[in-house]
């Protein structure tokens, strides 16, 4: 399983908290790539939904992580 910023951004707009089953439904129906789905298969399924993509992928930059100024635009 290996994630980019390309196919992490995929799953930005799904229905946050969100079951495994769930995200691979929202993944096939909003027309993700097929590595976005098989990453999604392969996550550990505890029953228990996950509430950011940060559960699935713990290294997703946040806002925090770029280094500009949101009030200069």
């Amino acid at each position: 399983m290996y994630w980019t910023l390309e196919l992490a951004s995929h799953l930005e707009d799904a229905p946050w908290p969100a079951t495994k089953d769930e995200l691979i439904d929202y993944a096939i129906r909003s027309g993700a790539p097929m590595e976005v789905i098989e990453n999604l298969q392969e996550l550990e399924d505890e029953g228990e939904p996950y509430e950011t993509i940060e559960e699935i992928w713990p290294d997703y930059p946040t806002k925090d992580d770029f280094f500009f100024n949101e009030d200069e635009y």
